[in-house]
């Protein structure tokens, strides 16, 4: 581990090294490039710093035990070296996870779909349920969450629902909600006071950038329509919705929630764009399937992951085995806990091999 902390090192200096040169500079794509790498690796090098710095004041104070007469000095030394100690331990644990390989779509805004499965109306509701746990953590996050379509049923749910999560480390903390919900509680439709059992799918996909996905503008069909729902007679006389299918993988999608064309049309492209790159990624991975079990959470959306049961009052994550007697809170976007489990589950299984 030192030897890749000492390489990491000066891979960094030399990084630093190149932003002030002045070529270097002058080239806008490879300056941004190296910033982007210097922002990468100095945490890393901050803490192979920090914990050299401890070694090497572990090593002073040994030394000043073995050699000193002075015993008050000494036992300066031995409650220094114990503190000392204790500070090595924690980054050496802390500095395997900080050479993990990252995720390169980490640091990108979000794609979100929602739908209602098994359960009917109460599926929908639950899935209403779901949307606004997720926008009152984005809003605890600091990110902005706006709709591209909604497919809303009259008691107040969502047969499905497409929105956008803007803000930094976006997917970092919500591709791990990827999978099937499940509830479990007595509906308010019945009237036998029994528990039901409903459920809804999310999917979670990191936004493709243009230059990742090149989609060819003869390969799309794009329609125009009257948006349906809120808006009175404006919305009815007016061709603002679009609908943009992809010939070539049969995707399409669909946005009215603006009464401009122009910014639906942008907004279908933002997510036609991330379902080609997630069906590019998962063609891809599907020769190598059982590599992915071993991560948490596949991002199979047929995967079961959490549970929120009603009547105890308990939400479990299926993948870590963790319950938590809080549903009202999480339901309210408190979410925190739940996905710092996940992530170090996932850095355990990544670190283990």
């Amino acid at each position: 581990m030192l030897d890749k902390l000492q390489k990491v090192e000066e891979h960094f200096a030399e990084v630093e090294a190149r932003l002030s040169d002045p070529s270097v500079v002058a080239d806008v794509e490879k300056f941004t490039a190296l910033t982007r790498e210097h922002a990468n690796l100095e945490p890393i090098v901050k803490k192979f710093l920090e914990y050299k710095k401890i070694a090497a004041q572990i090593d002073e104070d040994k030394n000043l035990l073995e050699t000193s007469t002075d015993e008050d000095l000494k036992i300066l030394a031995a409650e220094e070296l114990d503190e000392l100690k204790k500070s090595k331990d924690a980054l050496e644990l802390e500095l395997p996870i900080l050479l993990l390989p990252k995720d390169p779509n980490d640091d990108k805004n979000v794609i979100m779909e929602i739908r209602g499965g098994v359960g009917g109306e109460e599926a929908a509701l639950f899935a209403g349920e779901l949307f606004r746990m997720y926008v009152r953590y984005a809003e605890r996050q600091g990110w902005h969450v706006d709709i591209v379509d909604a497919n809303a049923t009259t008691i107040g749910g969502f047969k499905e629902i497409i929105f956008t999560v803007d803000g930094a480390g976006a997917f970092s903390k919500l591709k791990y909600e990827s999978g099937t919900h499940r509830v479990q509680r007595v509906p308010v439709t019945e009237s036998g006071g029994r528990i039901h059992t409903s459920a809804a799918t999310v999917a979670v996909m990191p936004e493709a950038e243009e230059v990742e996905v090149v989609i060819n503008p003869a390969d799309l069909r794009i329609d125009t329509y009257c948006a349906s729902g809120a808006g009175g007679q404006y919305v009815n006389r007016t061709e603002t919705a679009i609908r943009i299918t992809h010939l070539p993988t049969g995707i399409v999608v669909q946005c009215q929630d603006e009464k401009s064309q122009l910014k639906n049309k942008e907004k279908a492209m933002r997510v036609l764009r991330a379902r080609v790159k997630d069906l590019a990624v998962r063609e891809q991975t599907a020769t190598i399937a059982a590599d992915r079990k071993n991560q948490v959470g596949s991002g199979d959306r047929s995967e079961k992951i959490r549970t929120y049961n009603f009547p105890q009052g308990r939400v479990t994550d299926h993948r870590i085995k963790l319950t938590l007697y809080k549903i009202e809170e999480i339901l309210n976007g408190d979410l925190d806990e739940i996905i710092a489990a996940l992530i170090t589950a996932d850095q355990a299984k990544k670190l283990a091999g």
